[in-house]
């Protein structure tokens, strides 16, 4: 090896060091346990592999996944902390809304509650979803769905797709949801969560942090947008995601901006569900330099999970 070639690896490998000292939040991530594709532990695995130091692990109304997580963590030795987390589905204004908790205790009674409330909304919402697919002439729809949901998990919208994509109705997830499953589509049943002061509350109860997920994703206008936001504020939430791996150009900036009007604390999260081309875990998750990040108050991430 050249001396120049020796001056490279040298420089590549203090760059990398002092990359290692900078920690990389992934605040909202899926797995099994809700809709995701990859096991709890394949998660962390791949989360450490893309260079994430603190990850939370957000399952669609369910902390099923966190234990296997945890244990995964210690079994391999990796360098990463779980954040204990989940995303709560509220309804607002006849729109589903998603609320992030970070940071819960998650055996708490009445977190407890609300997820099995949740869970026996979602099963019966499921079977409803499966007539009317049915009546489309798409057969033994929530047999197929259920195909694809770990046992004790959740079964959500995610399941449905994969089991027509099955049945070769479409090529992709994006497909099965534009043609099937979106709202005002032939397998779309509205839900009924329960509400945001409510997912605020019981998140709180558990000793974590409210963060409204993906503000920029449910189609709003400026004006509903921040009515939303007024909503989630005085229902006593504490920060608003502005951060994805995806977003249209200055949308971050003007998120960061709703989050200062609204006093609000910010959060980044790539919403990874499966490995994909657009989404990884930790990509392009950074904070502009006049936001608080939702993060700025915790001693150390440790002291803010399950063990």
């Amino acid at each position: 090896m050249t001396d120049n070639a020796e001056r490279g690896v040298e420089q590549c490998a203090e760059q990398r060091a002092e990359h290692s000292l900078v920690p990389l939040f992934d605040l909202h991530s899926h797995s099994q346990a809700s809709d995701g594709s990859l096991s709890p532990e394949e998660l962390v695995l791949r989360a450490a592999e893309q260079g994430v130091t603190v990850l939370a692990l957000t399952d669609h109304d369910t902390v099923g996944g966190l234990d296997a997580a945890h244990h995964a963590i210690a079994q391999h030795a990796l360098a990463l902390r779980l954040i204990n987390g989940i995303e709560i589905s509220t309804c607002w204004e006849n729109i589903e809304i998603h609320i992030v908790g970070l940071g819960i205790a998650s055996t708490h009674p009445e977190l407890q509650q609300l997820i099995g409330e949740q869970q026996q909304k979602r099963t019966e919402r499921s079977e409803e979803m499966a007539r009317r697919l049915e009546k489309h002439r798409i057969p033994d729809a929530l047999a197929g769905a259920r195909k694809y949901v770990q046992s004790g998990s959740a079964i959500t919208r995610a399941h449905f797709a994969r089991y027509l994509m099955e049945l070769g109705v479409a090529s992709t997830m994006q497909g099965v949801f534009k043609k099937y499953l979106a709202k005002g589509k032939i397998g779309y049943v509205p839900p009924q969560w329960c509400t945001i002061n409510q997912a605020i509350s019981v998140i709180h109860a558990a000793g974590g942090q409210a963060v409204l997920a993906h503000p920029g994703r449910y189609g709003l206008s400026a004006k509903w947008l921040r009515k939303l936001l007024e909503t989630f504020s005085q229902a006593g939430g504490d920060a608003m995601e502005i951060a994805q791996c995806q977003q249209a150009p200055q949308e971050r900036a003007q998120l960061a901006a709703y989050a200062r009007e609204f006093n609000l604390l910010v959060s980044q999260g790539s919403d990874f569900h499966q490995p994909c081309s657009w989404i990884e875990l930790g990509r392009k998750l950074w904070l502009p330099a006049d936001c608080t990040p939702v993060w700025h108050q915790w001693p150390d991430p440790d002291t803010r999970q399950e063990e």
